[in-house]
């Protein structure tokens, strides 16, 4: 794997995590965590499995958003 596509997924895996840990639903919240757990996983170790990772971010960033009753 090219070291543009490293940074992207990188990148793309700490930007889930900040979603993730903002989000107010708890599970979609922790599933997004996983999610870019998994995805840091996959580049350190693996480094080869683009499309399985690439799938599983555009699936993360696809999840509903819970939303905030105003109080």
């Amino acid at each position: 794997m090219s070291w543009g596509v490293t940074v992207l997924f990188l990148t793309a895996a700490v930007l889930l995590w900040l979603i993730g840990r903002d989000n107010s639903d708890d599970v979609i919240g922790l599933l997004e965590k996983i999610i870019a757990i998994t995805a840091v996983m996959l580049v350190v170790l693996l480094n080869r499995s683009v499309l399985l990772e690439g799938a599983a971010l555009l699936i993360a960033f696809l999840l509903p958003r819970a939303h905030r009753s105003p109080s």
